[in-house]
């Protein structure tokens, strides 16, 4: 079971900060940020869609083709786990070597945003302010590292729980 969940874990957790980082690359970050939210989360689900191939290899064999609900659970909380990990070590990584621009980059990108959206005086001067909070707080690890984390494991969890409901079933795409 460990070696699964490694081994899809670690290729689910690679596919999707490659895919961010390309996308950063790419792009140059800034205000395309926000254009691309929808992209990520469409590389979540398909990369975090090794949970479901997990747990089926799982089933079919080491159990002969019958998994129960909460050991299927298991199998896929351990590889959204392993992937949300990699994901981590990976960005914080691809800060370091960009000398943690990133949120400057993001910040710069909402506020340039919403000075074409035509937004000025107060409501511009609160948006900042909010932006500079969230980079003052954003250096700090210990609500980076845990944010970070966030943004991949609900999506693992939710392929979970649906991936546990349907291989439950051993007449579900049988072995």
């Amino acid at each position: 079971m460990q070696r699964i969940i490694l081994a899809h874990g670690v290729i689910a957790g690679l596919i999707v900060i490659g895919s961010a980082i390309l996308g950063l690359v790419l792009s140059g970050g800034g205000e395309t940020l926000h254009a691309q939210e929808w992209l990520g989360y469409l590389v979540m689900l398909i990369a975090l869609s090794l949970i479901f191939v997990g747990i089926k290899r799982y089933r079919d064999r080491h159990l002969g083709g019958v998994i129960r609900f909460g050991t299927a659970t298991l199998v896929g909380l351990g590889i959204a786990a392993v992937a949300g990990v990699v994901y981590v070590a990976a960005w914080e990584v691809y800060l370091a070597a960009t000398d943690f621009a990133f949120m400057d980059q993001y910040a710069n990108g909402v506020i340039a945003a919403k000075q074409a959206e035509g937004v000025t005086g107060d409501e511009l001067a609160a948006i900042t302010e909010s932006m500079e909070s969230m980079k003052r707080q954003y250096a700090n690890p210990l609500f980076r590292l845990p944010l970070t984390f966030l943004e991949i494991f609900p999506v693992g969890l939710l392929i979970t729980l649906i991936s546990a409901a349907i291989l439950r079933n051993s007449k579900a795409l049988p072995a």
